[in-house]
């Protein structure tokens, strides 16, 4: 019997525990026949860890080289300590089957705006100018809030190698404006929300 990949593992997960059904007002103000809650995901302890191998097991697939991952506070939070950490552990484990040590990802975080007392900064954590980094994000709708770490991220004089969500809403305007931002950069997201939403109804369809 086949093992399911980290991504098939994160997918059951997130039909499970984020997926709802029913009418929704959306944070881009448009409605929704269905929400998708990522953070109950991200924020569990086996959705969390699934999401860090998921999203290293994309970038490596798709050859992307970064010093770091950060994204916009608060639901890109979880998922950069995730794929932080989960880089981690894969060179340990690396080191200790004497194998070539992979990329270890530093994190950062974005805030909303800068902060009014202390350093003043808007970036927290890794922020190097120069260092190509992936900008990551739970749920990407207009693209908003993704558009948003990526232009904090380049005043800071980063570079952006990537730009991953964990679920694609597909929404008209959604991926041209996050391609038109990361100028060059691979938008890649681990699900569409279609996709959620087909494996949160196979419990149904079975019945």
């Amino acid at each position: 019997m086949t093992t399911p990949t980290h991504a098939q593992q994160l997918l059951a997960i997130l039909a499970r525990q984020s997926f709802r059904l029913g009418q929704f007002k959306l944070s881009s103000g448009g409605t929704s026949d269905y929400y998708i809650d990522c953070r109950t995901t991200t924020l569990d302890a086996r959705g969390g860890w699934l999401t860090g191998q998921a999203i290293v097991d994309l970038l490596e697939k798709e050859q992307v080289e970064a010093e770091a991952v950060g994204g916009l506070t608060m639901g890109a939070d979880p998922i950069v300590s995730a794929v932080a950490i989960a880089t981690g552990w894969r060179a340990i484990e690396a080191i200790q089957q004497d194998r070539p040590q992979p990329q270890m990802l530093s994190g950062f975080l974005v805030r909303k705006a800068e902060k009014a007392h202390g350093t003043g900064r808007r970036i927290e954590g890794f922020c190097r100018a120069g260092a190509r980094v992936v900008i990551v994000d739970d749920v990407c709708t207009t693209g908003a809030s993704t558009i948003n770490a990526i232009e904090a991220a380049r005043e800071a004089g980063m570079k952006i190698a990537a730009v991953v969500c964990l679920v694609e809403r597909e929404e008209a305007n959604g991926r041209p404006a996050v391609e038109a931002a990361a100028q060059g950069a691979p938008f890649l997201s681990l699900f569409t929300a279609a996709e959620v939403r087909a494996e949160h109804l196979k419990p149904l369809a079975a019945q």
